[in-house]
């Protein structure tokens, strides 16, 4: 493919993710209460209830702490559509996970500017929370590029002829783990939650109401399809045939971490700190260890 080629198909998954990934994250967030009820003897909602509700939000009074707090969740929104558009554009993947980390870092100076003890809790919880996922999403950073020929760069990833879960079952593991915390299920969440029985009523979001609200839970969808996305990179190598397989996995994974988090009570801040850790240690680095010492002894992926 020439180069003119490759930028026309890059604009046009960026256009894609930016249009589409709202309406997916949406439809993914119907089938997760539908499930979830479902696992619990329930009915439940209608599968578009959360579009309903996100509507129902954008309709509501505007009521705010202060302009900066909507200025701050706004800010998330767009970092995070950034870190989408970078990702499909098959960019560096240290740029997009540098870009996650803003859109979170935004998210948590929200909840501090309300001054609500909640929220802070709530924020002081978020940053927790990021200490325990980030060694593990850089692991799986670096692991991908071992195995993709030496570059971070998504499309190069994509590319390769490697399949990233061969090489990294260990660290593939440990991203499943820390991706329980960025979905904000049970056992780890922690901050927010999107059900009744947390203690810190809505955690970081408790002094968010109407379109700021509706803005967070956008800017949640959008993350959701990057985070299935990421999960994507470790089967594709250019391939069809991986290409529906790296679908198929991550519907799986989502299904998974559903029902994780109806079969899970909500844990302490220091069990997801230390057992992150500890799987990033374990699984990840370990992992990344042996593909590295087995590239430079020239038994393994080159």
């Amino acid at each position: 493919m020439t180069a003119n080629g490759i930028n026309v198909a890059a604009a046009l998954s960026v256009v894609a993710y930016i249009v589409l990934a709202p309406f997916v994250g949406g439809l993914l967030a119907g089938i997760d209460r539908r499930i979830s009820a479902r696992m619990q003897g329930r009915f439940g909602p209608p599968l578009l209830q959360p579009f309903y509700d996100v509507l129902k939000l954008l309709e509501k009074e505007p009521v705010t702490v202060n302009r900066g707090q909507d200025f701050y969740v706004a800010c998330c929104l767009i970092f995070m559509m950034v870190t989408g558009a970078l990702f499909f554009a098959g960019m560096s993947l240290l740029l997009v996970i540098f870009t996650l980390t803003t859109a979170s870092v935004f998210l948590v100076v929200a909840a501090y500017s309300s001054n609500s003890p909640y929220a802070q809790v709530g924020a002081e919880r978020e940053l927790l929370q990021m200490m325990a996922y980030e060694p593990m999403v850089l692991i799986a950073a670096v692991g991908l590029y071992l195995v993709s020929g030496r570059s971070f760069g998504i499309s190069d990833i994509i590319g390769s002829p490697a399949v990233g879960v061969v090489y990294l079952p260990g660290i593939f593991i440990g991203f499943l783990f820390i991706l329980t915390i960025k979905l904000r299920k049970s056992p780890f969440d922690l901050s927010m939650s999107h059900h009744a029985h947390q203690e810190l009523v809505k955690g970081l979001t408790t002094e968010f109401s109407g379109k700021t609200l509706a803005i967070l839970e956008i800017s949640h969808w959008y993350e959701n399809v990057f985070l299935l996305g990421f999960v994507f990179l470790f089967f594709a190598n250019g391939t069809p045939l991986m290409a529906v397989v790296g679908v198929a996995v991550c519907l799986i994974a989502y299904f998974l971490e559903v029902f994780i988090d109806n079969v899970n009570a909500r844990m302490k801040w220091q069990f997801a700190l230390n057992s992150s850790w500890i799987v990033a240690l374990v699984f990840g680095a370990t992992n990344m260890m042996v593909v590295y010492f087995a590239s430079v002894s020239g038994w393994g992926v080159q």
